[in-house]
């Protein structure tokens, strides 16, 4: 199933053709009059030179006007292998379309309603017919039905014709035409964008990522490279400055040579306020007593930190290198940011 871009914005038509393989571009005088597009011309020009197929309309009340017009944009220096005329269907208009394509130029008959309009299309040989799917939608009709009816009668009568599945709303309509077996489709860039998204993807992907994160990222690279350390002998009011400062819920407590002394938490301060009131405020870091700290070597992998983390159950983890304090790895830094 071909995939075409349904737009007149140069930027979504820029970053829609990124992609690299989208097969062309619609557009319409109702898109281009939308994006205040009064230079028609040139803009058909620019557009021809950034898609690989370029569908534009040829309006007449003739057929012959019609070819006029087609004949008039191709003299712009359009290429004739990678432009589609596109042709609103009428009993002219199929005319039209008959003798564009005895001169082996390709047409669009579009704006059709009725499987009778995509037959005479078909029958005068059109290179794409163009069912409204959205619009038909909106006045109540079976458009869906009308778009399978195309595909089974070019099946059956062998006709060299692609049904086009237009005036998309929604990814479901995308659904519905892979499903119908429609040759090509034409979505806007809102759609096209969606049609790769899903929860379960998104949260799959960040596992994975998250994952080899974990797998392939040292200790040491993962920590925010704040390093909170207070000396012995200061006093507790200077902790809870450093912990509020540096937003950790620990620091480093080191000996005048920057050994480690121990870790001081606000698990230990609430403790403190609690057992023995304010007055502790004042009491020097170096006076009190400190259990061997949980910690980790800088040049281990996050992966062991996430294991230490789940068998401690703490938040913030002393990191090390050849003994002396490092920095702290908090359970947070784990996550990508």
């Amino acid at each position: 199933m071909e995939l075409y871009l349904d737009s007149a914005n140069l930027k979504e038509i820029e970053e829609g053709f990124k992609l690299g393989f989208l097969n062309g571009l619609t557009t319409t005088p109702t898109f281009m009059q939308r994006e205040g597009i009064t230079d028609i011309d040139g803009t058909i020009v620019k557009l021809s030179k950034m898609v690989p197929v370029l569908q534009i309309e040829a309006l007449g009340n003739t057929a012959e006007e019609i070819l006029k017009e087609a004949r008039r944009q191709l003299d712009l220096g359009l290429d004739p292998k990678r432009t589609v005329f596109k042709i609103p269907v009428s009993l002219e208009g199929v005319r039209a379309c008959h003798l564009l394509r005895n001169e082996g130029l390709l047409v669009n008959i579009h704006l059709v309603y009725t499987l009778q309009q995509a037959y005479m299309a078909m029958h005068a040989g059109a290179s794409y017919v163009c069912p409204l799917v959205g619009r038909l939608q909106d006045q109540g009709h079976d458009a869906l039905a009308l778009v399978e009816q195309c595909v089974n009668a070019v099946y059956q009568y062998g006709y060299d014709t692609k049904i086009m599945f237009s005036s998309v709303r929604n990814v479901e309509h995308v659904r519905n035409a892979i499903n119908i077996g429609v040759h090509t489709i034409t979505v806007p860039l809102k759609i096209l964008k969606a049609l790769t998204e899903n929860n379960f993807t998104t949260l799959g992907t960040e596992q994975f990522i998250s994952d080899t994160r974990l797998m392939t990222v040292r200790v040491k690279d993962a920590i925010n490279g704040t390093n909170p350390i207070v000396p012995a002998d200061a006093n507790l009011k200077d902790a809870i400055v450093k912990m509020t400062s540096y937003g950790f819920g620990a620091i480093t407590v080191t000996n005048g040579d920057g050994s480690l002394k121990g870790v001081f938490t606000d698990g230990d301060l609430r403790r403190l306020l609690q057992n023995e009131g304010e007055h502790i405020l004042d009491k020097k870091l170096g006076d009190m007593e400190y259990k061997t700290p949980i910690s980790i070597d800088a040049n281990m992998l996050l992966n062991d930190a996430a294991v230490l983390f789940k068998k401690t159950n703490v938040d913030t983890i002393l990191v090390t290198d050849n003994g002396r304090p490092f920095g702290m790895l908090d359970i947070q830094d784990l996550k990508e940011d």
